[in-house]
């Protein structure tokens, strides 16, 4: 029988919370600041993950396409920096493009440890790879990856943990949260008993000029505009509000003082949603934040890193230097 019998491969579920009382709680809190802001995280509806793969084909949107290359440009010396025996703890599952060319190239890993808050996008991913990699053990949790995770044990012991967080991500997060998520993958990669303290693999999106950062998030086909709007749709089905989606549009632009992309949903005229019995108040032209993402230089990415434990041991990058594939190592 292989290690990936589903009667001895259950999803693990995690469900412990660093705060916070879901979604609802999340978007009263969010509406009720000045400025409004609701997390990014709440994107990922079943139709919200399937606008956001199509973002990725799309002709402007270089991130997802850059990476690829990267990866598949120097997967044998991605690999060969991990080292042999790797438990692969990956957050958010994805397309698994990526994950499967690391799979592919690793030597005898352990483990493929898949962390998504999403059960049937979980158990999808999982089924698909454990047909492609029958050999390699496969620990699903079903958890949301910004909260501390307990991971699984593998049945083999690993040479060491390493998480994988591909896709510049990281960059969603605001510079104290992306330091946390950092400190916490350090503690989570040192789980599990491995020779080594283990690492970081983890893609970080460049500092670059302002026109094909802002051509990225506007593409001419209207696919994010649709994706961040889907927000909306997402919580007048779930939260039984009324937001009007004509009355507001999408808007990316660069932050160069920040160096963030900062989506925002814009009021197109004065009006009042309801959400949960309450009412808040939308001015003409006013901006509720719902993304960030970050753009890193290598020298101020590893200063970011060294604040979490985590050392800078190899980069990997494009010609044009547009996106980074980085392995961090603890200290």
């Amino acid at each position: 029988m292989s290690p990936n019998s589903a009667a001895l491969r259950p999803i693990h579920l995690d469900d412990r919370r660093s705060g916070g009382g879901g979604i609802l709680a999340d978007v009263m809190e969010g509406l009720a600041r000045c400025p409004k802001s609701i997390s990014s995280k709440y994107f990922y509806d079943a139709r919200g993950s399937d606008l956001f793969e199509r973002i990725c084909e799309q002709p402007e949107y270089y991130p997802t396409r850059v990476e690829l290359e990267i990866m598949r440009g120097n997967i044998a010396a991605i690999a060969e920096a991990l080292g042999p025996n790797v438990r692969l703890v990956e957050y958010g599952s994805g397309s698994g493009l990526k994950t499967r060319l690391l799979l592919r190239q690793l030597e005898m890993p352990v483990a493929y440890v898949p962390v998504e808050i999403s059960r049937a996008a979980l158990a999808e991913s999982v089924a698909a790879l454990g047909r492609e990699f029958p050999d390699i053990e496969m620990l699903p949790v079903c958890a949301d990856f910004t909260s501390p995770i307990m991971l699984p044990r593998a049945a083999r012991a690993p040479r060491q943990t390493v998480v994988y967080f591909p896709g510049s991500t990281l960059g969603n997060f605001a510079p104290d949260d992306a330091l946390r998520l950092l400190r916490q993958m350090r503690v989570e990669a040192g789980q599990g008993g491995g020779m080594l303290g283990g690492g970081v693999l983890i893609g970080t999106d460049l500092v670059k000029d302002r026109v094909p950062l802002e051509a990225a998030y506007n593409d001419s086909a209207g696919v994010t505009a649709e994706f961040t709007l889907n927000l909306l749709v997402r919580l007048n089905r779930e939260l039984h509000a009324d937001f009007d989606l004509a009355g507001f549009r999408h808007r990316a632009r660069y932050n160069s003082l920040a160096g963030r992309i900062e989506t925002q949903i814009i009021s197109n005229r004065e009006q009042d949603v309801h959400v949960d019995g309450h009412a808040f108040h939308f001015a003409a032209g006013e901006a509720m934040q719902v993304e960030l993402s970050c753009k890193y230089t290598l020298d101020g990415f590893a200063r970011l890193a060294a604040r979490a434990g985590l050392q800078v041991a190899e980069v990997w990058t494009d010609p044009a230097s547009q996106f980074s594939v980085q392995w961090l190592t603890c200290t």
